[in-house]
């Protein structure tokens, strides 16, 4: 069932890029390049999610040990 649904998405997604960028392929060729382009874009938005997962991991720790040092000067260092 994914195949399926890769193929359908390649060959909606190998459409719509041919058309945006005028180039005249057949049917084959089309849902080719949709794979093949899906296979891409989903390898570097996989890769993006899990970088920014690490930068936001690496904020919100700042952000935690900034609150820590604000609530220990507040009321412990007196």
């Amino acid at each position: 069932m994914p195949f399926l649904i890769l193929i359908i998405i390649g060959a909606a997604a190998g459409f719509l890029a041919t058309r945006f960028m005028r180039v005249q392929t057949d049917v084959p060729t089309t849902i080719a390049i949709g794979i093949a382009g899906a296979l891409v874009g989903w390898g570097i938005l996989r890769f993006l999610v899990s970088v920014s997962g690490w930068v936001a991991a690496f904020v919100g720790a700042i952000i935690g040990a900034m609150a820590l040092i604000w609530l220990w000067q507040k009321y412990v260092s007196k």
